[in-house]
């Protein structure tokens, strides 16, 4: 399979794939939109929000055997579109890191990336039990215990950005 990234409105991403799926009923490949769930804290309420993993990011599964050009123009109508990655001359398909990373994402922890389950060890090293934030330990560069959050660096197509994925810290008990 072949993955390809799309770039779209940011905020704008469900928007585009349920316009893009009324205007073309009989388009059978996936379209996946990576989310993640956090609890934002605002004037003391507490309330549950899905963020984007990749904000102004969708991305198309196609068999290898399958041109994305067959598609390329009914996506470019689509209202919120911008642009294939890397361009829309020169669309090529996600490889080696940016794939690992987007697949970790979409097969690996689902279309919403939940709560990670986490300890830390004596030196204050963060060590990652399950969730999506298992397997991008070496990508966390900040921990916050009180609010439950872990900054990642997450690359793609050489463009970095940071994103909060909430965790809860497990007590091991003490021996």
């Amino acid at each position: 399979m072949n993955y390809y990234a799309m770039q779209v409105k940011t905020r704008g991403e469900e928007k585009f794939m349920r316009l893009f799926k009324a205007q073309n009923p009989g388009f059978t490949p996936p379209l996946y939109f990576p989310q993640r769930a956090l609890d934002i804290r605002r004037g003391g309420r507490i309330t549950p929000t899905r963020l984007a993993v990749f904000p102004g990011y969708v991305f198309l599964e196609l068999p290898e055997e399958e041109d994305i050009y067959n598609y390329h123009w009914a996506f470019r109508r689509t209202q919120g579109f911008f642009r294939f990655l890397r361009s829309n001359q020169n669309i090529a398909p996600l490889k080696n890191r940016d794939l690992e990373l987007v697949l970790h994402f979409i097969k690996t922890v689902g279309p919403l990336a939940g709560i990670s389950r986490v300890i830390f060890d004596e030196n204050s090293r963060i060590a990652v039990l399950s969730g999506p934030l298992s397997g991008l330990e070496g990508r966390i560069i900040k921990a916050d215990k009180r609010k439950g959050r872990a900054k990642v660096k997450l690359d793609l197509y050489g463009d970095s950005f940071i994103i909060d994925l909430a965790f809860e810290v497990l007590v091991k008990a003490r021996d």
